[in-house]
């Protein structure tokens, strides 16, 4: 019997976990919040969904455990919310339109990150990709320039899966098959068997995940689908700073990006 492509051992083992509902993920308020994010492959996803089984559960929407999403970031013409981020500024945001492809609802957001590396979200729901005309005061409320000022930049699609802790004291997400398209430059990139996952906990309890992840040497590592969407789609931008993490993720996936 031939062994399984890696897009269907990950879909096998989201089978085996526990699934638990978006109203029973309502419940889970993490108050007191921290993030950290890691990068790896599917080979590398695969491995941690087995050593998953028995202590996390996976969301569970429209019939899948795998779920579609896409987003949309809006910048200035001199590429503002990029370069805060490239040049490591705090506090700094970025504005992003962002649809749940599976339930068609849209939002838009703006993500603020802190002195102190925390980030907050405020949002508000929209008609849909592009339409935002009507949101002028809740951009200068918190951006402080009107529509006006911004565009569209760069568009990705991804899927995404969702673990929550037996003790529901986490979330973790974990996205793949991510695609960019830019509009600025018309280009398209893939990021191949790129894998990034993002913790999200309630203050230091204990995280099984911590564990697996110590266990199959996935590192810390920051990562914004924006900015590395936009280096690797526009080669004009400022990108220096940029170019040692194009590297590791060149090895995790056995391609260059950029």
């Amino acid at each position: 019997m031939a062994e399984l492509n890696i897009d269907s051992q990950i879909d096998n083992l989201l089978q085996e976990l526990k699934p638990i509902t978006l109203e029973e993920m309502s419940s889970i308020r993490l108050m007191n919040r921290t993030d950290k994010k890691f990068v790896t492959n599917k080979a590398k996803l695969a491995e941690l969904l087995k050593l998953a089984q028995g202590k996390y559960y996976a969301q569970f929407h429209a019939g899948s455990r795998i779920a579609s999403y896409r987003t949309t970031y809006w910048d200035t013409d001199d590429h503002f919310y990029y370069l805060q981020h490239h040049n490591g500024r705090a506090p700094r945001q970025k504005v992003r339109v962002r649809t749940y492809m599976d339930s068609g609802i849209t939002f838009l957001e703006v993500k603020t990150k802190n002195n102190h590396g925390r980030t907050k979200k405020k949002r508000v729901e929209v008609p849909g990709q592009g339409l935002i005309e009507g949101e002028n005061d809740f951009l200068m409320e918190r951006v402080h320039r009107p529509v006006s000022d911004i565009h569209e930049t760069v568009q990705n699609n991804f899927h995404r899966i969702t673990l929550v802790n037996y003790g529901k004291t986490e979330r973790l997400t974990i996205d793949f098959d991510v695609k960019f398209h830019n509009y600025d430059t018309n280009c398209d990139a893939t990021t191949g068997d790129l894998v990034i996952i993002e913790l999200k906990r309630d203050g230091n309890v204990y995280s099984p995940v911590l564990d697996i992840l110590r266990e199959l040497r996935i590192k810390p590592s920051g990562f914004s689908k924006y900015c590395i969407g936009s280096v690797i789609t526009n080669k004009s931008l400022k990108n220096n700073l940029f170019k040692p993490k194009l590297v590791k993720i060149g090895r995790l996936v056995g391609t260059q990006l950029g």
